[in-house]
């Protein structure tokens, strides 16, 4: 077990994440299927323009993702996503004031992104494909690590968990002693419980209830539940109709410590986290 404690700053690389207050983090997909936004942002000037109505809108996040990662989500080739990658990590780090996360599980995607001015790497895979931990280590950027089982093709396939929670801890532990065993510090990691990410939604809302036992890890949590299943579920709500569900999970999410919520509406997340942020910080 580890010592839990409160770390204040995340360095991503040339800017410094300031954890003290929880962060929005807005999602910038740049693939043809994701299953929110697929196609919106695919080309440079239109994910730049959304990157920027994100950042004025309050983001410190950009989450730059060109693979979709779905239920049932074809793969992708290192060249096809490093193509539709590259170019906008280079241009939102150049033109704004955030740091840019790449939403990549790809030592080369991870490499690249690294030297054309990302500040962290977001792995839904945590680390585990061929190469990838070599890869984070090598760039001395922060990585998120995220609890799934499988891939995304076959993760919803009968997903079975006796303690849904103390397993998801599990597994990031063994994450970060993996980051460890190649030189990546307690320090550089984040970690994201996976919610969508091989568990039903009786998995997802028994581990959000429960979600504050991941703190005992001793590192910031990242969540990521805007427009997903789950909501969709208990609300009976289409994708574009899950605003209200999904800012309340946000909300949730942050009374319950996570430092950084990943989301597609950020000026309406951005007014829940800022009035949460407020009360808590009254005397």
């Amino acid at each position: 077990m580890i010592d839990s404690f409160s770390p204040s700053r995340l360095v991503c690389g040339s800017r410094v994440l300031d954890l003290s207050r929880p962060h929005v983090m807005g999602i910038l997909n740049v693939t043809p299927d994701s299953f929110s936004d697929g196609g919106r942002f695919a080309g440079l000037d239109a994910a730049l323009r959304h990157a920027e109505a994100m950042a004025a809108a309050g983001a410190t996040l950009i989450d730059v993702g060109g693979e979709s990662t779905r239920p049932g989500a074809r793969a992708v080739s290192p060249t096809e996503e490093l193509e539709r990658v590259a170019p906008i990590v280079e241009a939102v780090a150049r033109e704004l004031d955030v740091v840019v996360s790449v939403d990549t599980s790809t030592p080369a995607v991870i490499r690249e992104s690294a030297r054309l001015g990302a500040g962290l790497i977001n792995d839904v895979r945590s680390l585990q494909r061929d190469g990838a931990l070599d890869a984070a280590a090598d760039t001395g950027l922060p990585v998120c690590l995220m609890h799934m089982r499988g891939e995304p093709g076959d993760m919803q396939v009968d997903p079975h968990y006796e303690d849904v929670t103390s397993e998801v801890c599990s597994f990031l532990e063994q994450r970060m002693a993996a980051c460890a065993a190649v030189g990546i510090p307690l320090e550089r990691i984040v970690l994201d419980p996976g919610f969508g990410f091989a568990k039903t939604l009786t998995h997802n809302l028994v581990l959000f209830r429960h979600m504050e036992a991941l703190h005992r890890l001793g590192r910031p949590l990242l969540v990521g539940v805007s427009r997903k299943s789950m909501v969709g579920a208990v609300l009976g709500r289409p994708v574009d109709q899950r605003l209200y569900g999904s800012l309340a999970l946000a909300a949730l999410a942050v009374s319950k410590g996570a430092r950084i919520v990943r989301v597609h509406d950020v000026a309406e997340t951005v007014d829940v986290v800022r009035m949460i942020a407020a009360v808590q910080a009254a005397e």
